[in-house]
């Protein structure tokens, strides 16, 4: 089973082209841009929604790239 989801989720996860997109972000194998799912999920849908329109992007991928702008949102914060 860890096979599969290591099959699900590139590594780059996010990938720019100034071919693609205009060098826009998006997920890596894909032409779907990260700033997608962030408005999909800005506008109240579910990852469920994101995913149904976007069968390119595995659940995996998805939440992992969640994960990643967690990460990198934490590392970033200051103590108050």
């Amino acid at each position: 089973m860890q096979e599969d989801t290591e099959m699900s989720v590139p590594d780059p996860l996010i990938t720019t082209s100034p071919n693609r997109l205009s060098g826009t972000p998006v997920f890596a194998g894909t032409r779907v841009s990260v700033q997608t799912l962030i408005d999909y999920l800005e506008a109240g849908d579910s990852l469920d929604d994101f995913l149904v329109d976007f069968p390119s992007v595995s659940r995996e991928h998805a939440i992992a790239v969640l994960e990643l702008a967690k990460s990198a949102l934490l590392a970033k914060a200051v103590a108050a």
